[in-house]
C-alpha cells in the first residue's frame, strides 16, 4: 500500500482531487456571499456576477442563470488562450458550482442587513477567500477572473491588481442603476477581496530570506548547519567597487528562526551585511513538499 502511494499517478490523482475540493469549496463560499452580504443590501458584485445581479435589479432575472450565459465566451477566450483542456474541466466546474449554488443558497440563507462597514468587510473577505480558493485549485470562476489570469500569464501583472482594475470600471458604470453609495460600498469589498486573493494564493508569510554577506562566510554557513539546521545556497558574488570575488550566503527559514540567526551572524561576524527579506511561500526540503501536476 506504502508503495502504491508513492506511485507517480496516485500522486496526481490525489492532488487532481484536492484541487477540485479547493475549487468546489471556494466556489460555494463565493457563491454564499451575494445572497449573505451583497444582494440584500443592494452592493453590486464584481465582475459577471455584477452584471449578473444589475440584470436581476432591472428585470428580475436569475443572478446564477446570466452570470452562467455571460461566461461562455469568456470560457471559449480561456480555452483558447488560458491553459487548454486542464483550464476548460476546471473552470466549467467552478462556474457551474458557483452559478448554481448562488440560485440555490438564496432560498435558505437568512441575509445580513447590518452596519456597512461589516457586510463590505466580510463581503470582501469571503470573496477573495472564495476566488483564492479556487485558483489554488488550478481553476477559476470565470469572468474577470479569466482575463486577470491571462493578464497574469503573458503580462506578469499581479492577478488582485488586475482585478482591482477592471471590477472597479465595471462598478462605476454600475452607479447609474444602483446609485453612488452602493457602488462605493462595492469599491470597499473589490478591494479588500483584491488584497484577500494575493494573500490566500501567496500565503501568510510564515517564512523569511536571509542573503548574507561576509569574511567569515565559512564559518557563518557551518553555524547556521549545525544551530539552524537548515540549508546553505552560495552565490557567486562579485564586489562592486572592488571587483573582488565574495561569496554571498543564501538561507531560508521560518520566521520564529529569524532572530536566531542574526544572532548567530552577529556572533561569527557583527560586520557582516545581511538583507532578510519575507517569503509568501516555500516548497521544497524543510518546507512544504512541492504540489506535482
Amino acid at each position: 500500500m506504502k508503495k502504491f502511494k508513492q506511485h507517480p499517478q496516485f500522486s496526481r490523482v490525489m492532488h487532481g482531487i484536492y484541487d477540485y475540493l479547493l475549487i468546489f469549496v471556494g466556489a460555494v463560499i463565493i457563491a454564499a456571499n451575494v445572497p449573505l452580504f451583497l444582494e440584500p443590501n443592494h452592493v453590486v458584485s464584481t465582475g459577471v456576477t455584477g452584471l449578473g445581479m444589475l440584470a436581476y435589479y432591472l428585470w428580475g432575472w436569475p443572478i446564477g442563470l446570466v452570470t452562467l450565459l455571460i461566461n461562455i465566451p469568456l470560457l471559449l477566450a480561456g480555452i483558447k488562450w488560458g491553459g487548454g483542456l486542464r483550464f476548460f474541466t476546471r473552470t466549467i466546474f467552478a462556474v457551474v458550482v458557483y452559478t448554481v449554488a448562488i440560485d440555490v443558497l438564496s432560498r435558505y440563507l437568512s441575509p445580513v442587513a447590518a452596519d456597512p462597514l461589516l457586510y463590505t468587510l466580510f463581503g470582501g473577505l469571503l470573496d477573495g477567500i472564495g476566488i483564492g480558493l479556487v485558483l489554488r485549485g488550478r481553476g477559476t470562476t470565470g469572468g474577470t477572473d479569466i482575463v486577470a489570469q491571462l493578464m497574469t500569464r503573458y503580462h506578469g501583472v499581479p492577478f488582485g491588481q488586475v482585478l482591482i482594475a477592471i471590477n472597479g470600471l465595471i462598478l462605476l458604470s454600475a452607479a447609474a442603476v444602483v446609485g453612488i453609495v452602493p457602488v462605493l460600498y462595492a469599491l470597499v469589498v473589490n478591494f479588500v477581496s483584491g488584497r484577500m486573493v494575493d494573500f490566500v494564493q501567496e500565503g501568510v508569510g510564515y517564512a523569511r530570506s536571509a542573503l548574507i554577506i561576509s569574511e567569515a562566510h565559512t564559518a557563518v554557513r557551518q553555524a547556521i548547519f549545525e544551530k539552524l539546521g537548515r540549508g546553505v545556497t552560495i552565490l557567486e558574488a562579485r564586489g562592486g567597487y572592488t571587483g573582488a570575488p565574495r561569496p554571498a550566503l543564501y538561507v531560508v527559514v521560518y520566521r520564529t528562526q529569524v532572530t536566531q540567526l542574526k544572532n548567530l551572524i552577529a556572533e561569527v561576524d557583527p560586520n557582516a551585511f545581511v538583507v532578510v527579506s519575507e517569503a509568501h511561500e516555500v516548497l521544497g526540503e524543510g518546507f512544504r513538499p512541492a504540489v506535482t501536476t
